[in-house]
């Protein structure tokens, strides 16, 4: 059977107060907004009563869901809101097969790590932004880091003794991304926050790395024990990219195209 679809009557009539107000008691503001459209299409198409209640309960249900998406957007804190309607997948040195495996998100499920190195401007930062986004909308959990930021937030924890409580709030994430390893310098702080995340990940959760360096080379950027010990679970499930090429920011600039021309 093919389900109605709901049309907007002209002036629809307003709810009843008391049904507005069980509605609002009942905490569901977008069955509520949709139901005087909706009761009125019915009235007129002559709908199943079970298929009015269908159409409402969905009409909240996707409104939840994306309400809920809209939250975890702001709460994974993403630095440009780059997705893959933006990625240009042929200007790439991603072999094509490895971008389209990778974003059906299946790795994520699997709790794989993804570590992506190469010069500043490849693409490495924005591809895993697109992957990231692709996640949420799959009704994923994201968390995004630079090592800086993620430093930030375990050096405050250890300051108020709740280290372990907030390692595990960020481990609720189904992806967590560290951004941009490389680009200054990694002290114990930072090496110690990296490892304690990547350590509690370990087989549970989705890391994914963005780095100038390989990862193989973190034990030029961070204390050597250290940096083994969370490259060795890092990298024990993972998917190693390199890209390569020229800067696409600095081809754009060099080409008039990084800026709007004046008039």
């Amino acid at each position: 059977m093919t389900r109605p679809t709901p049309t907007p009557a002209r002036s629809a009539p307003a709810l009843p107060d008391d049904l507005d107000k069980l509605l609002r008691r009942m905490r569901l503001p977008y069955l509520r907004a949709a139901a005087p459209d909706v009761i009125a299409t019915a009235k007129a198409q002559r709908w199943d009563p079970a298929e009015v209640l269908r159409v409402l309960i969905n009409e909240e249900v996707i409104g939840r869901d994306a309400a809920t998406r809209r939250m975890r957007r702001k709460t994974a804190n993403f630095p440009t809101g780059k997705t893959l309607t933006t990625w240009r997948p042929d200007d790439s040195s991603i072999p094509a097969a490895t971008q389209q495996a990778l974003a059906t998100l299946e790795w994520i499920g699997r709790a794989e790590n993804l570590a992506v190195s190469g010069p500043s401007g490849t693409g490495k930062s924005h591809f895993v932004e697109a992957l990231a986004h692709a996640a949420i909308e799959a009704d994923l959990r994201v968390a995004w880091f630079t090592l800086e930021t993620l430093t930030g937030t375990i050096s405050r924890a250890k300051a108020d003794g709740s280290t372990a409580r907030t390692v595990t709030r960020i481990c609720r994430a189904d992806l967590i991304v560290v951004d941009d390893i490389g680009m200054l310098p990694a002290g114990q702080d930072a090496a110690e926050a990296f490892y304690r995340i990547v350590d509690a990940a370990y087989e549970r959760r989705s890391i994914a790395v963005t780095s100038n360096i390989h990862p193989s080379g973190f034990d030029t950027l961070m204390p050597k024990t250290l940096a083994t010990a969370t490259v060795d679970r890092l990298l024990h499930h993972a998917h190693l990219i390199t890209t390569q090429g020229d800067s696409h920011r600095l081809q754009q600039a060099l080409t008039g195209k990084g800026v709007h021309a004046l008039t």
